[in-house]
């Protein structure tokens, strides 16, 4: 889902649970408790669905593959992305430079292959150790993940 979908989503989701508050708390009659329940499930499901939008990634094995070729820099200036590697798939962000890698490509959101030259990348990742240090350096590439 791109970024612009997301956001909409998260709009009217926020729209609605708003309008679900103020006919609370003004105890207006004009919704029922059964519209209520039916608007509080669809502003739920609709926050869901747009912060599901994890940064997942899998390694392919072959270039074709792939939807990024990437390769890992040896220094963190010459990055596009600084990347931190988390342990679970609920840490993962949502495009900011945390990924999580899973077991089967269909589980992810990008597949990427880790390519032997700099000149063959879409894009130039360096490994982070900290993950306040993950991040974009060039947003020029940011579109190459989403």
């Amino acid at each position: 889902m791109n970024i612009k979908l997301n956001n909409l989503f998260l709009l009217v989701a926020l729209l609605l649970y708003l309008i679900l508050l103020n006919c609370y708390s003004l105890n207006l009659s004009v919704f029922n408790t059964i519209q209520m329940k039916k608007l509080f499930i669809l502003t739920a499901l609709l926050l869901n669905v747009g912060f599901s939008n994890a940064q997942k990634v899998y390694s392919v094995n072959y270039e074709n593959q792939a939807d990024v070729k990437v390769y890992v820099v040896q220094y963190e200036n010459q990055a596009d992305l600084k990347v931190y590697k988390v342990k679970y798939e609920n840490q993962a962000g949502d495009n900011d430079g945390k990924w999580f890698f899973t077991e089967y490509p269909n589980q992810s959101k990008k597949k990427v292959f880790f390519v032997k030259y700099e000149n063959q990348a879409d894009l130039k990742i360096y490994f982070v150790e900290y993950e306040n240090q993950a991040g974009w350096r060039k947003l020029s590439k940011i579109s190459c993940m989403y």
